[in-house]
């Protein structure tokens, strides 16, 4: 049940939501996840700053998802985050942060798993 939510500074056709979301499918796969249940979430002009500084390329992207992985799985997600924003944004990974949320509760189609 994981769920990728990206705010990003700059702007986002369909086309590589449609992109993103696709290659975060397969990407998921790094924490032991599938896709069938994840959500993906693109919030495009998104302000955010960074030391001060107002970034003109940069994405914040929280990671949620039932249970937890390794320090090391989750690694190898953030670089693989962090290619992807590149590849079809052109947002530096130095820009760019991820957080993770291992949840022991969480809920769909009317009850908690």
């Amino acid at each position: 049940m994981p769920f990728i939510d990206s705010k990003v500074t700059v702007s986002v056709t369909e086309e590589q939501k449609e992109r993103i979301k696709t290659k975060l499918g397969k990407a998921v796969s790094l924490l032991h996840k599938s896709e069938p249940y994840l959500m993906v979430g693109i919030l495009p002009g998104y302000d955010l700053w960074l030391g001060g500084e107002k970034l003109a390329k940069g994405a914040y992207v929280e990671v949620s998802l039932f249970g937890k992985a390794s320090p090391a799985d989750y690694s190898r997600m953030t670089g693989e985050i962090c290619r992807i924003l590149a590849e079809e944004l052109a947002i530096p990974a130095d820009c760019v942060y991820v957080t993770y949320h291992g949840l022991s509760d969480w809920g769909w189609n009317g009850s908690n798993f």
